[in-house]
């Protein structure tokens, strides 16, 4: 009964040590392959776009959208996904989110939504 009992205590310690830390995950900037501009916008509503992309695997989950107010009337969009360390499905994923920008002024907007290779894509929003 002793031995048995010193066997599982033996085990039991051993595989705590396998457990660790969690690895933080990792934040990259991902692309995004269609916008939708919604139309109708004034000065006085919160202005919004659609975009939707594909992520490469399942560790992969939305984060963010950094929006950079070049000036009034051109705007940068970086669209920001979380990895997870780890094991994860080899399978691609689709994503598609609103992206809100805010009150913005009256006239033609351009939006730009650029990707991690340096390349983007460019929408015009008008608000009336």
């Amino acid at each position: 009964m002793k031995s048995l009992i010193l066997i599982a205590s033996v085990l039991l310690s051993t595989t705590s040590f396998a457990v660790g830390n969690p690895t933080p995950d990792k934040e990259v900037e991902v692309n995004i392959n269609g916008v939708f501009v919604p139309g109708s916008f004034d000065s006085n509503s919160e202005a919004y776009v659609v975009v939707n992309g594909v992520f490469q695997n399942g560790c992969y989950k939305w984060s963010r959208a950094d929006i950079n107010n070049v000036d009034n009337f051109n705007h940068e969009v970086k669209s920001i996904a979380s990895v997870t360390q780890g094991m994860c499905i080899m399978v691609l994923v689709p994503f598609q989110k609103d992206i809100r920008l805010g009150k913005l002024a009256t006239g033609l907007h351009t939006l730009k939504f650029l990707s991690a290779d340096g390349t983007y894509l460019e929408k015009q929003l008008t608000i009336e």
